[in-house]
């Protein structure tokens, strides 16, 4: 399988940290960004490589060569103007570099990444997808493209430039692509006019304004989301930043091919304010400190897992679209204020029946429903999770009781321990701070 990547860029924003040489070649921990990534990729029997490189590409080819001393084959496509960050692409396809119906990785050069691509490609094959987006949640969503997707399937793309909604699930293009090669006859670009002068404008292609956006209407554009470690480098601070990240250990920790430590949060009462069956949105308000509690949480290495009971639904109390625009509203809350969760789960199953307006194919006695542990269960086959070292963490006996099914160590937010949990504190905060980052020191 081919892996093309994209390193033709300037990196104007990064010049302080090295004007002299490329954005690939930027030095983090004794290797160049993009040698990290070939790295990954090698070591997963990805070594068929193909670089776009524009500027400074003599630089790039004279340290890489033609792979060989890296483990891998690299070959090169040399844009003698800048074609856009796709205008490669359509070359090399003209060229015949690709097969009428073949899947290729599309990376960018600046990125630091430790992730599981064959995961990512069976995930990208299930979905008989043109094309599949690497999405993930990040500390900026106010400012950054959104990707609106449903089972796995890319609904909207909002760019930075398109409004958005009051309330939006933080979910992000991370930069790392599945593509198929058939979406180069999918679209109206002239091949032959790229890098040529059109109304006094050199003529680019645009890869997701002009290829992969246009595509979302036709259900052939895939999310795939993963907690795991994708971060350009491309500003002196996120440069700082992703150098830290590996030095201590963070990049390769988060590769699903690691076994992972997360802390499952109940909703209500533990998240946001308890009042009881909650079917308003109006109603929803984060509890005080929660927003540093689950900040500190994303910054430990636990991942962040919402699972709730939400039997609203299946007493005809609340709409699935009503839940979700709730469980919006609590992800842009966090996201104004860079924390975020990596999954969420809830059971909309109710076994008790004679409510008037239920949804009778919904009351039925599940596997999800806490204290049943189906939700904990699932997101572990979904990541990789590590249960032994893990925490289950709400404000009743069902939560613990789940952790406990489970197999996690377990927290209650209350003023008395009456359940049998390992610990018991007053709120989420105190949880983070005594058990999560002092008890792992």
């Amino acid at each position: 399988m081919k892996t093309i990547i994209m390193a033709g860029g300037r990196g104007t924003r990064i010049a302080s940290v090295a004007s002299d040489i490329p954005k690939p070649l930027i030095m983090i921990a004794g290797k160049p960004i993009l040698l990290h990534e070939i790295e990954c990729l090698k070591n997963q029997g990805f070594t068929d490589l193909i670089l776009t490189v524009s500027h400074m590409a003599d630089k790039i080819m004279e340290y890489f060569g033609d792979g060989s001393k890296f483990g891998v084959n690299i070959r090169y496509f040399v844009e003698d103007s800048p074609l856009g960050n796709a205008g490669a692409l359509f070359k090399l396809y003209q060229e015949e570099m690709f097969s009428e119906d073949e899947d290729f990785l599309l990376l960018n050069a600046d990125s630091m990444f430790d992730v599981d691509f064959h995961r990512f490609l069976d995930f990208h094959k299930s979905k008989h997808a043109l094309v599949s987006l690497f999405t993930h949640p990040n500390s900026h969503p106010y400012d950054s493209g959104l990707i609106i997707s449903e089972d796995g399937i890319v609904r909207n793309w909002l760019t930075k430039e398109d409004a958005r909604p009051k309330w939006y699930k933080n979910r992000v293009n991370a930069g790392l692509h599945i593509v198929n090669s058939q979406i180069f006859g999918m679209t109206d670009i002239d091949i032959d006019s790229i890098g040529t002068e059109v109304d006094g404008k050199t003529y680019k292609v645009d890869l997701d304004r002009q290829v992969i956006k246009p595509l979302v209407n036709t259900g052939k554009v895939a999310a795939y989301d993963s907690p795991e470690y994708v971060k350009d480098m491309g500003t002196p601070e996120r440069f700082e930043q992703v150098t830290n990240d590996l030095i201590s250990g963070k990049v390769s920790a988060r590769n699903l091919m690691n076994k992972q430590k997360a802390v499952f949060l109940d909703r209500d009462g533990t998240i946001n304010k308890y009042v009881g069956f909650l079917r308003s949105i109006d109603e929803f308000e984060l509890l005080p400190g929660v927003i540093e509690a689950i900040h500190k949480i994303n910054d430990s290495g636990y991942l962040a897992i919402v699972a709730t009971n939400q039997p609203v639904i299946a007493r005809g109390e609340v709409t699935y679209s009503e839940l979700e625009e709730i469980h919006n509203k609590m992800e842009t809350l966090l996201g104004e204020k860079g924390a975020y969760i990596d999954a969420l789960y809830y059971c909309p199953h109710h076994p008790d029946k004679g409510f008037d307006g239920e949804i009778p194919e919904l009351k039925f006695e599940c596997e999800c429903r806490k204290p049943k542990p189906g939700m904990l269960l699932k997101a572990t086959e979904d990541f990789n999770i590590d249960l032994e070292n893990s925490w289950m963490i709400g404000d009743g006996a069902n939560d613990v009781l789940a952790g406990k099914n489970a197999g996690c160590k377990t927290a209650i937010i209350s003023d008395n321990n009456d359940c049998n949990a390992d610990v018991c504190v007053n709120n989420l905060l105190e949880f983070v701070e005594r058990y999560l980052i002092e008890g792992d020191k």
